[in-house]
């Protein structure tokens, strides 16, 4: 090796190192620890080969209220997150009087830590104390239990979801309108297209590439929600909110059964990592169609 190449090595080798210790090697032994019967009061740590994750996979709550959950969360947040955004994107791309004002207010739910923003409002929801029923109660409402229904306690999880993710999209659909040509929006403007037809046609075409690449990275995270979902509900009332995240927590440390919730982690990768491929194969296909 010369001396550039070695140059090299040394320059990477920090990053390479951190993600062998810090992500590499915790996959492998949590793969390993999902092939044995290993709970925390008895770590017997015997081999079970697939038992732990044929007890996921047979599990009804982990089918028929996790994996919904989980999915339905990840979909309504990002459509919800994506076209706010836009709008938001599109209102900060024009000039007006006072944009400065509405651009720092609009990113300040960045600034603010997940765990904060769902302790904040989940106190907002508090059925005894909250804001929200102070101020149905001004109007003639009646008090309203929204953490104790599974759906009103997954309409607040979902809203302080999208409150802190819009502006994320915002941001980066904003940086891709400014970085649009301008040559197809002056021909528009010669050929008298309206407002609406130019944002179809040229548009919403040409930040097509920008869109996917937001919407694939959000599903991977929105896919592993935990500290939002687990601040405001712990995945209740009666796991009705749990998500994928809650359900390997729980089954590791609340129930002190390493295997099985290692056996969850590993199902939910598989599982993200399928969909991810799929759903960039199809916003990509979606794209080249749209060409």
């Amino acid at each position: 090796m010369n001396e550039k190449t070695r140059f090299m090595l040394v320059l990477i080798a920090p990053a390479v190192l951190a993600l062998v210790f810090f992500q590499i090697v915790p996959i492998i032994v949590g793969t390993n620890v999902s092939f044995r019967d290993w709970s925390l009061h008895d770590p017997k740590k015997t081999w079970v080969g697939l038992a732990n994750y044929a007890y996921v996979l047979k599990d009804e709550a982990f089918l028929q209220v996790v994996l919904p959950n989980t999915f339905g969360f990840m979909f309504v947040s990002v459509i919800a997150s994506l076209v706010l955004g836009l709008l938001v994107a599109l209102l900060l791309n024009r000039q007006f009087a006072g944009r400065w004002l509405v651009q720092t207010i609009v990113l300040l739910p960045l600034m603010v830590a997940p765990v904060i923003a769902a302790i904040m409002i989940r106190w907002m929801f508090n059925d005894q104390f909250g804001v929200v029923n102070a101020a149905l109660g001004v109007l003639g409402l009646g008090p309203y239990t929204w953490l104790t229904n599974r759906w009103s306690a997954f309409f607040v999880i979902l809203l302080t979801d999208v409150w802190l993710w819009t502006p994320w999209f915002a941001l980066l659909l904003l940086a891709g309108l400014q970085s649009l040509p301008h040559e197809p929006f002056e021909a528009a403007k010669i050929d008298a297209a309206s407002t609406w037809r130019t944002f179809r046609f040229i548009t919403l075409p040409m930040l097509r590439p920008v869109m996917v690449v937001c919407i694939v990275i959000r599903a991977i995270d929105g896919f592993r929600s935990f500290d939002t979902v687990w601040t405001i509900s712990g995945g209740g009332p009666a796991r009705a909110t749990e998500v994928f995240s809650i359900y390997a927590y729980v089954e590791s440390f609340q129930f002190l059964n390493l295997g099985r919730g290692s056996a969850a982690a590993v199902v939910g990768a598989i599982i993200i990592v399928v969909f991810a491929m799929a759903l960039y194969r199809l916003l990509d296909r979606w794209m080249e169609v749209s060409k």
